[in-house]
């Protein structure tokens, strides 16, 4: 197979000339017969997009799409795809693989920040500095604790794996029982989701946003099923949660907090009572932010490459399509 034309479009996160060098230094050191080319905007992506075989993107259009003429192979710049047209893109046979992996311990990490920030108070003590109040709160540990983990993928696995170095107990959410992490200690069937609510005194959301997820959780979840001690994190889509919903539960005393990092429309809008419920932290859709993300990105389009080109296509690493 000869090599293949790539293009990478502009709108990348944390997007600069260095940062999209973290990106092609990879692919092009593991194979530097591939041509690697930058689109320099919106309207340079749109053209030069007719000849390359292979995309990088993180938000391709309907224009980028009706002009790729050779496109053969789509590498999304995100975990999730619910914003690709993917009925599309399997109707023009196009390869798709996502960045899933790239970025899952920055994700498993800012959960375990956001869970370690509950414990130990520290979205009050910030409260209280910016107030000059020096206000003692007793807190607790995560040790001996449970969470429930909802979708085990690679984010998930990972906060696993870390949410077991704390001494924390693990139970999952998996709608496949035949690959089970060692990290995980119960695991149960999306059918029986209110047993690991009930269970945990954290619930982690790091499942993909389908039709079977959205709206997985609402008020009925939050007030019936959850411990009135228990805290939600959503890493995931914002659409699987009833956000509102969350707000109420809160203030209502149903759970003890949120910690919401996406959310229904992003930005979250400045009348959204999310803002202003306490105990809840919201945080811009960072879980996935790292400054490691593009090159992880760039040495997994790398590999996949390598079994592209042996015509390897069902050896590919997180192909959806």
């Amino acid at each position: 197979m000869s090599p293949i034309d790539v293009l990478i479009l502009s709108g990348m996160p944390s997007e600069t000339p260095e940062t999209t060098a973290d990106l092609v230094e990879p692919i092009v050191d593991r194979h530097p017969d591939i041509d690697v080319t930058v689109a320099g905007n919106y309207s340079d992506g749109v053209d030069k997009i007719r000849t390359a075989n292979a995309v990088i993107a993180l938000h391709p259009t309907s224009d980028h799409l009706d002009n790729a003429e050779r496109l053969e192979w789509m590498h999304t710049l995100s975990a999730g795809v619910d914003h690709f047209p993917l009925d599309r893109l399997q109707r023009e046979d196009v390869v798709v693989t996502t960045a899933s992996s790239a970025n899952s311990n920055a994700v498993a990490e800012h959960t375990l920040s956001l869970m370690l920030a509950f414990e130990r108070n520290l979205n009050h003590a910030i409260r209280n500095q910016e107030r000059t109040e020096w206000q003692l709160q007793f807190s607790g540990e995560l040790n001996g604790q449970t969470v429930g983990i909802l979708g085990l993928g690679q984010i998930g696995r990972r906060v696993a794996e870390l949410c077991t170095a704390f001494g924390m107990d693990v139970v999952g959410l998996k709608r496949d029982l035949s690959d089970v992490p060692d990290s995980v200690d119960e695991i149960y069937l999306p059918d029986e989701l209110h047993t690991v609510l009930g269970k945990s005194d954290y619930v982690v959301i790091a499942c993909p946003l389908t039709d079977e997820t959205k709206g997985m959780i609402s008020i009925k979840e939050l007030s019936e099923s959850m411990k009135r001690s228990a805290v939600l994190i959503n890493v995931a889509r914002g659409e699987i949660v009833e956000e509102q919903h969350v707000s109420v539960a809160v203030q209502r005393g149903y759970i003890a907090g949120a910690a919401l990092d996406v959310f229904e429309e992003e930005p979250l809008p400045p009348d959204s009572p999310i803002w202003n419920t306490k105990d809840i932290i919201v945080t811009p859709h960072a879980g996935g932010t790292t400054d490691r993300f593009l090159q992880g990105c760039g040495v997994l389009f790398a590999k996949n490459y390598d079994h592209y080109s042996a015509g390897r296509l069902d050896e590919m690493r997180n192909r959806v399509i």
